[in-house]
């Protein structure tokens, strides 16, 4: 495994890789990895034989008042975990090799970007959207693999490939859970025992509404009431939202119906640790 921590150098790698004709995975991370992203460097493994995972904790998708600072980092552990996962180059710039003096480029998604997450930590998206378009840019991958835990954040990185007409596959993976069901994250690591222990009830919330669609409730704000009632029995728990939406385009739902992809997700704090999650609920 190379680790490369020049842009210059990575798009040049990139470019050799493809006129080789490898076809080249990449696996966008903040670090901090857990066994969620592994199994994105392992499903990039079943289709792709040049796997790039990036490490760069971006600081243009945080507010003023969020984690930036204290975001977890461990360069050395995650370095040994993308070697033994089969990490081909593992990119690592620094902030001025991405956001060099005067850099005043971002790129935005209209709609979808300011909805839910975008709601909730308006300046979030163009982050991301920024920094994926220039990870696209540089490590030029025929897919790119994300987890299914941002399920809003998947739908705008597909907008922008189709909009920028970007050449690249966007592959989506399951949830990796803990054994109680909480989503694993590397925000996981902020909960204190008690906060830990409220968590898993996200997922259980989120059973609690297939299990209300599969019985035949059709009403989203019912589904929505329940959930809430679940998650609001935890004293350490404050939710931000809960909403059900169109699987495709995230407008936001009244009522389901057979055949219309429906996702809920809800965002919820456990003192001062934010919490995502989501599932999808089939209509029967």
């Amino acid at each position: 495994m190379q680790v490369i921590v020049s842009a210059a150098e990575m798009q040049k790698l990139a470019e050799e890789a493809r006129r080789q004709g490898k076809t080249i995975g990449l696996v966008p991370t903040m670090g901090s990895l857990h066994a969620g992203h592994l199994s994105l460097i392992a499903l990039a493994k079943k289709s792709c034989d040049f796997i790039i995972t990036s490490i760069f904790v971006n600081p243009t998708q945080f507010a003023p008042n969020e984690d930036f600072a204290r975001y977890p980092r461990d360069l050395v552990k995650d370095a040994e975990a993308c070697r033994t996962a089969g990490t081909t180059i593992l990119f690592t710039p620094d902030q001025n090799e991405m956001y060099p003096d005067g850099y005043s480029t971002f790129v935005t998604v209209d709609g979808i970007s300011s909805i839910l997450e975008g709601k909730s930590r308006p300046t979030h998206f163009r982050g991301v959207t920024t920094i994926v378009a220039q990870l696209f840019l540089l490590t030029k991958p025929h897919r790119a693999f994300f987890g299914q835990k941002d399920a809003q954040q998947c739908a705008v990185v597909k907008r922008i490939g189709r909009d920028l007409h970007f050449d690249v596959e966007i592959v989506v993976a399951p949830i990796v859970r803990e054994q109680d069901g909480l989503a694993m994250s590397s925000r996981n690591v902020y909960l204190t025992p008690q906060e830990r222990s409220d968590s898993a009830v996200l997922h259980a919330a989120l059973c609690r509404a297939e299990q209300l669609v599969a019985g035949g409730e059709q009403s989203a704000a019912a589904i929505v009431k329940e959930m809430r009632n679940m998650i609001q029995q935890k004293k350490s728990a404050a939710i931000d939202y809960i909403e059900i939406v169109n699987g495709d385009s995230l407008s936001v739902l009244d009522g389901l119906q057979k055949g219309m992809p429906a996702l809920v997700l809800l965002a919820v704090r456990f003192g001062t640790t934010r919490l995502i999650d989501n599932t999808f609920l089939n209509v029967r």
